[in-house]
């Protein structure tokens, strides 16, 4: 058989592109522009509202004769064994390739936000948690595990991550996010970037961009933020995650800012993502966002005027399922209404990164691998545990009641120790499929609380009762609980969200809240727990904080963990026995009180405490806070020069940290910046760097940040991103309101514009102490 110049991998990948788009029909073009989602129920109850706008009149055999761009969660829509579902995709593929006049295949996309959403499949903490680990090299290795495991079952996309930043901690999505600030965001989802890229699998950033920014913290809602907030907060992650973890797809937002739906927005998906950028891969749209733009955002009259408009904006490809990018694109083409080019353009970079995938190649053939294919292996959850224990916050322990008593008397209450789905967040496989399924096993081994602790404790004598229920109203519980309580020597309450969909949950996608008051009764049983006399240990397994104001001087000790996974459980007890000290960061604020949404960390002068308003905003517990069962002494602070530097310029300042403890434990050293005077205004801080420091007792070491100029630009009245001339702060703290040193800069010279290949993040060195 002659090879084709298309089908040559000694080929530039434009020019094999080139000769086959000159070869194919638009048919077959379009055809590249879309997922089909095989197996989907269109009834309303599956994984999205929305979904009985599906399309299910399509003629399989036939559609497939075109080719087709993308296959819609092959394992993520219904429990499968891992090798049989294996074994199907590669039927499948083979199928589509037979199919069509060029034998090329589609490319396989997967959930993996917290994992990958396949049944069997290690289910991993949820990015909240990766945000509290403050250790980007983890989750790297966690992202690398994952796409292994997609990648050996013949997926090659995965939408992740999300890079959205939180802006209103009562949205249900926030377990989704990796937190409050951008640079924390930027760091932690590019290193997930480059482990999931590393293994061969396309990552997706998600949304873009603004979608956290929304109104009421409703789901989908529009967007009230103003130009420097989205360029300044809301857009930095995804530079960050473009340039340095080289993410190939990008996910549009099903969100409108300014009245302008981001799926149907050139300025957002072409001139800036791509022109000003310089982004070559893939934009995919958000599950029905293109069908939205007729049907909720009402700024199409038709379908085909809906693909229109996206297709104009950037789309390459619709997801889930075909619908705007099908016949009806056809026709709009054919009768003149859609330029045939800008078909071309997006089949351009859709065939570009299947010539990347090698799915061009001639012999190309899928991926089946052989015997029993194991998705949850011992190394997958040695990962998972590490990552959940780093990720356990100890938000406070006034009286050192933790770590507990080996052999002493322990009352367990709440309605999240003995549920082993009180350890995950909406999109793992459990919770957003598997309860579809009540009759399918878990397909993955998940401890609880309870168990870990007895596991932890042997000799301590536990007693358990749930006391209520995570949101329902029913207090019938509380006598048992408050009884069970008097009789132990500590009480410690697991309470927390429940994590689903739409509704579904108290925590995760569509599962708003109007306050931050604990779900159901938990707050009144956490009263009459705390009432009962017995010290009370607060565990919180939550998707988002929660205020805690009310019992800020009435509990022995408070733990967060954030949705930490299949080992979830044993790295909460482990916290709880002393086998694991805890080094977990906020990357949330903790509020104090319920209302007073939406806040974070970021806020201006305005937006902090003042005598021109009775309500206080400050959080009962900061960003970056977390304690520890060591001390850490912060020694030899040093910085260079006098201070004085160049817009353009670089300071360097650096400290020891020493563990003054008798036991190991990991500190976080935090670098933010204060800007006294500016232009436009500024927020009070903001991180621009961080440094995890792991120590045995007694030992040292000397942490260095190198701070360039760069990372104190912002958006100026013009719009210009600009290092303006004057006075600057640098200030090393163990979170955003714990400041130990102060490096005052004075920046001299002229005002500098600088563009996208400005630096992103500040560099920093570990290195023995003298």
């Amino acid at each position: 058989m002659t090879t084709a110049p298309w089908q040559d991998p000694a080929l530039p990948a434009t020019a094999r592109v080139d000769d086959l788009l000159a070869r194919m029909t638009l048919e077959e073009k379009t055809a590249q522009l879309y997922g089909v989602w095989v197996g989907a129920s269109t009834d309303g109850d599956g994984v999205a509202p929305h979904q009985e706008q599906m399309n299910t009149d399509y003629d399989w055999d036939e559609l497939i004769t075109r080719g087709l761009g993308q296959l819609t969660r092959s394992f993520g829509t219904a429990p499968v064994d891992p090798a049989v579902g294996a074994r199907a995709l590669a039927n499948a593929q083979r199928r589509i390739a037979e199919a069509g006049r060029f034998g090329i295949p589609a490319v396989a996309h997967e959930e993996c936000l917290a994992g990958f959403t396949a049944w069997g499949a290690t289910a991993y903490p949820v990015p909240l948690a990766w945000g509290a680990t403050f250790d980007p090299q983890l989750v790297e290795a966690m992202a690398a595990r994952i796409g292994r495991d997609m990648r050996s079952v013949g997926v090659h996309q995965g939408l992740a991550p999300v890079m959205d930043v939180v802006r209103d901690l009562r949205w249900g999505r926030v377990e989704e996010t990796i937190g409050e600030d951008p640079y924390l965001v930027g760091t932690i989802g590019s290193a997930y970037v480059r482990g999931l890229e590393s293994a061969g699998i396309v990552a997706t950033l998600k949304h873009f961009a603004g979608y956290a920014s929304s109104a009421g913290a409703r789901n989908l809602a529009p967007v009230r933020a103003g130009v420097r907030e989205f360029a300044d907060i809301t857009l930095p992650p995804f530079e960050m995650a473009l340039r340095e973890g080289g993410a190939r797809s990008v996910m549009a937002a099903y969100t409108e800012t300014d009245g302008v739906p981001a799926s149907a927005d050139p300025r957002l998906l072409t001139e800036l993502l791509r022109e000003q950028w310089g982004f070559t891969g893939t934009v995919v749209a958000d599950y029905f966002a293109i069908d939205f733009l007729q049907t909720l955002h009402r700024v199409a009259r038709s379908t085909a005027e809906a693909g229109r408009l996206a297709l104009a904006a950037g789309i390459d490809v619709e997801l889930p399922t075909v619908k705007a990018y099908g016949d009806e694109l056809v026709a709009a083409v054919r009768s003149g209404e859609v330029p045939e080019e800008l078909v071309d353009r997006a089949a351009r970079r859709v065939l570009l990164q299947k010539c990347e995938l090698g799915l061009l190649d001639a012999d190309w053939t899928p991926e089946v691998p052989e015997g029993p294919v194991d998705l949850d292996s011992a190394e997958n959850r040695a990962v998972a545990r590490r990552l959940a224990e780093e990720s356990v916050v100890l938000l406070a322990n006034p009286d050192g009641v933790l770590p507990l008593p080996a052999d002493g008397r322990i009352a367990v209450v709440g309605p999240r120790a003995a549920d082993a789905l009180a350890m995950l967040g909406c999109y793992s496989f459990p919770s957003h499929v598997g309860v579809q399924h009540p009759d399918v096993p878990m397909g993955i081994e998940i401890p609880t609380v309870l168990d870990a602790l007895r596991a932890e404790l042997p000799d301590a004598k536990v007693t358990f009762t749930e006391g209520c229920g995570v949101s329902d109203e029913d207090t019938s519980g509380f006598a048992e609980a408050v009884a069970r309580a008097r009789e132990a020597d500590v009480c410690v309450a697991v309470l927390g969200d429940r994590s689903g969909l739409f509704g579904r949950g108290t925590s995760g996608e569509g599962c708003d809240v109007a306050d931050l008051n604990l779900p159901g009764v938990q707050g009144a049983l956490l009263d009459a727990l705390v009432d009962s006399g017995t010290p009370v240990v607060l565990v919180l397994l939550t998707g988002r904080p929660y205020a805690l104001g009310r019992w800020a001087d009435r509990l022995a000790a408070v733990v967060q963990a954030f949705f930490p996974g299949e080992e979830g459980g044993p790295a909460v007890a482990g916290v709880l026995s002393g086998r694991v000290n805890p080094s977990g960061r906020l990357p949330v604020s903790v509020p104090r009180l319920p209302g007073g949404q939406p806040w974070t960390y970021l806020q201006p002068p305005l937006g902090l405490a003042g005598e021109v308003s009775s309500l206080d905003p400050t959080p009962l517990y900061p960003f970056g806070h977390g304690r520890s069962y060591t001390s850490f002494r912060w020694e030899d602070f040093e910085g260079s020069g006098d201070g004085r530097i160049g817009t353009d310029g670089s300071y360097e300042l650096s400290l020891t940290v020493r563990n003054t403890g008798d036991r190991a434990g990991a500190d976080v050293v935090q670098l933010y910046l204060h800007d006294p005077v500016a232009s436009v205004t500024r927020p009070d801080v903001r991180l621009i760097g961080y440094q995890r420091v792991e120590l045995e007792p007694g030992e040292a070491r000397r942490v260095t940040f190198r701070f360039h100029t760069d990372l104190s630009a912002f958006t100026d009245l013009s719009g210009r991103r600009v290092v303006e001339p004057g006075e600057l702060e640098l200030r090393l703290a163990a979170s955003a309101a714990d400041v130990r040193h102060t490096a005052r800069l004075t920046l001299t010279g002229e005002v500098r514009q600088v563009g996208h290949d400005r630096r992103l993040r500040c560099e920093t060195e570990l290195s023995t102490a003298d």
